[in-house]
């Protein structure tokens, strides 16, 4: 792996987690219940995001962000 999918792989991650952390907040700030599965099922709380586009649409647009760059590194 050369140093350019490396930094596009680091970036790519990062971005995930940074989409997980909104996916969270907005997760929370509507429901303890929602939060609390958001927190432990990371993967499938992008349901959640799914279903509710009109609060975390941003989450979603970063992750798929994030996704792309993870794609584009390999």
């Amino acid at each position: 792996m050369d140093s350019g999918n490396a930094v596009l792989l680091t970036f790519g991650l990062a971005t995930l987690f940074v989409s997980w952390i909104l996916l969270l907040i907005v997760a929370w700030t509507e429901d303890y219940a929602w939060g609390l599965f958001a927190l432990l099922l990371p993967p499938l709380a992008y349901l959640y995001g799914l279903f509710r586009l009109d609060k975390a649409g941003q989450s979603l647009l970063v992750a798929a962000a994030g996704l792309v760059m993870i794609w584009a590194a390999l």
